[in-house]
């Protein structure tokens, strides 16, 4: 079979910035849009913070070392009993954990903190605090620069699950950091058909790679996982060291599969409502184009409809005019051709991809009478 090429590139590149939608894979049962689909939506800007570890613009501000108003006591949500020092807020011996006052679900958390200067204690007594996602799933503070403890339990651990990758603990005394993106369990009525996941950096090395908890944070027993609400406050723990935190920000993401823009959403029904949902859309926007005249743009507008969902009546309504566009192609003398020689390459480029991915095969015949046509004029070329 011979393979033709079109001869002028840049009238191929005007017609994908128009109708992208036709260029790459279409959707499938796991994909609501087609690869480099012009139609995704694109992500929303966030400005970056100023410096590594400063909040971007959609962070929530936790702790900016001037105000304890997010926090309060865990025990009966009075105000919060811990103490500000010198912009660092540290636990305060025997006043017991602290929570937010909002509560959260998945999330990017950036926290800082440090462990006393003066050495006190050894193993678990040393440097103890925890970070509790939605007051339920610890992650380890601990002085843990050479500090022998059970692996479990160190600085960077999942608290009686799994231990850090490697340790990465500053000295006694120095800031550290944990960046984490947290992900809770899914449930399906009482099936569990994902489990939470974390996943942390300590001070710049990642220490937990999508870990997947095994239940709920306790000491010395395995646990099972267990439902609770889709939003929970944040808590950090009381264990008796004056440990101090600063820097404590934390943005909400969406969920794995509540996210069609980003996240790997793969239930083949839902993205098929999610794709019946764009092509209204597009239908929609087609009829508009239609309406005010814009017959091409609007023709090739419901074309691109059918790579989400194909409707007899507008698929039959695209054959149509497919075939009375083509007709007229084929009609036109050589010099009305050459006028709109871009916008015919475009739409036979169009039906190529309809047709080559079985998505409109009925669009074969208009599709190679303005083939036909466009060899006819020398607008193809062997490659």
């Amino acid at each position: 079979m011979k393979h033709f090429a079109l001869s002028i590139v840049a009238a191929g590149a005007a017609a994908l910035s128009s109708f992208a939608a036709l260029y790459g894979d279409p959707p499938d049962d796991r994909h609501a849009w087609a690869v480099h689909d012009m139609n995704r939506p694109r992500p929303p800007v966030v400005t970056p913070g100023a410096a590594p570890g400063q909040p971007p613009s959609d962070a929530i501000i936790l702790f900016d070392g001037s105000s304890l108003d997010e926090w309060v006591s865990d025990k009966d949500g009075s105000p919060c009993p811990w103490r500000i020092v010198d912009g660092a807020m540290e636990v305060v011996k025997g006043k017991g954990y602290i929570r937010t006052k909002r509560a959260f679900g998945d999330c990017q958390l950036h926290i800082e903190w440090r462990t006393p200067t003066v050495i006190e204690g050894t193993g678990q007594g040393r440097g103890n605090s925890g970070v509790f996602l939605m007051g339920t799933y610890e992650l380890q503070v601990l002085d843990s620069y050479e500090n022998d403890t059970y692996a479990d339990g160190q600085a960077g651990s999942i608290y009686a699950e799994n231990p850090p990758l490697v340790n990465a603990s500053r000295k006694p005394g120095e800031w550290q950091s944990y960046d984490i993106v947290f992900h809770q369990p899914k449930w399906e009525g009482d099936r569990l058909v994902r489990p939470g996941s974390i996943t942390v950096f300590h001070n710049g090395v990642l220490v937990q790679d999508h870990w997947l908890f095994e239940g709920t944070s306790t000491h010395r027993r395995r646990t099972q996982p267990k439902q609770h609400e889709p939003k929970l406050p944040l808590k950090l723990q009381d264990h008796g060291n004056p440990v101090q935190f600063r820097n404590i920000w934390i943005r909400e993401i969406p969920d794995y599969e509540g996210d069609y823009t980003t996240g790997p959403y793969r239930r083949p029904e839902a993205i098929r409502a999610k794709r019946a949902e764009i092509a209204a859309q597009i239908r929609a926007d087609a009829d508009k184009m239609l309406t005010a005249g814009n017959t091409v743009e609007g023709m090739r507008r419901l074309w691109e409809s059918l790579i989400y969902e194909v409707q007899t009546s507008t698929l039959q309504r695209c054959v149509d005019m497919a075939t009375s566009y083509a007709r007229e192609v084929a009609a036109l003398p050589a010099s009305e051709a050459e006028k709109r020689k871009g916008q015919i390459l475009g739409v036979m480029g169009d039906l190529e991809y309809l047709v080559r991915f079985e998505i409109a095969p009925a669009m074969k015949a208009p599709h190679d009478e303005i083939r036909r046509k466009a060899d006819e004029l020398g607008w193809l070329k062997k490659k």
